[in-house]
């Protein structure tokens, strides 16, 4: 059987003496879309950044396509094929979109005309400093930046979170795209019926742990209770 391309097993994280993830556990397989709910404050930005190295889990494992990873520098994990499109986007404000995306290129499917195409709307902002952006066009550059690692997996924490609505529009269609292409994510978004109508499988964090954790019909079969986990 092929190991996940990546894969969390029982993280307990903490932050000072503050238990924040208890036993969180996850997998993404090759091409899948797997997403990440919960309310503010229950433990998902902590979950990616205790996945990719930038926060030390105190216990658990982490694996990147069977390969142990837990202690490993960020960017040794991200070299193994996963971009982060972190929440507040990372845009630098002093910098052009085309500095942004040519900084970020590596070989690949991924180019500069290919990413442009996926979000038009850069191509007009090219000379454009990443201040003068909207939030929607800085959301678009930080996805953009991320595809020309050419990843296997992206990981999107905030997907469209505060965003006009032509931009959250214009982000579920480049992922959905994404999807039809084979490109793995992991996404943590609010917007609950984009996140059924795209995702393979869904979990619900609610104080640090995993409440629930299924395919989308079985979400659909409990949707009652899991609507009510995401409002509690």
């Amino acid at each position: 059987m092929t190991a996940p391309l990546l894969e969390a097993r029982d993280l307990h994280t903490f932050y000072g003496a503050s238990h924040v993830l208890h036993g969180v556990s996850l997998a993404v397989g090759n091409g899948e879309t797997v997403t990440l709910m919960g309310r503010n404050g229950m433990g998902k930005t902590t979950t990616i950044r205790s996945v990719l190295g930038l926060t030390t889990a105190r216990s658990g494992q982490v694996l990147v396509r069977g390969i142990p990873v837990s202690g490993w520098p960020a960017h040794r994990i991200s070299r193994l094929g996963i971009a982060l499109v972190p929440e507040g986007r990372g845009i630098f404000p002093t910098l052009t979109v085309r500095e942004h995306l040519v900084m970020a290129a590596r070989p690949g499917q991924w180019t500069l005309e290919g990413a442009l195409d996926l979000f038009p709307r850069l191509r007009e902002r090219l000379g454009h400093l990443g201040s003068q952006l909207s939030g929607g066009e800085q959301q678009m550059l930080a996805i953009a930046r991320a595809l020309l690692t050419n990843p296997e997996l992206i990981i999107l924490d905030g997907a469209t979170e505060g965003l006009a609505p032509i931009a959250r529009q214009q982000i579920w269609a480049a992922l959905r795209r994404l999807r039809s292409e084979g490109t793995a994510a992991l996404i943590v978004d609010k917007e609950v019926r984009q996140l059924l109508e795209l995702g393979d499988r869904h979990l619900i964090l609610v104080k640090g742990r995993v409440a629930f954790s299924g395919t989308t019909a079985e979400f659909r079969q409990r949707a009652e209770q899991n609507l009510a986990l995401l409002r509690a």
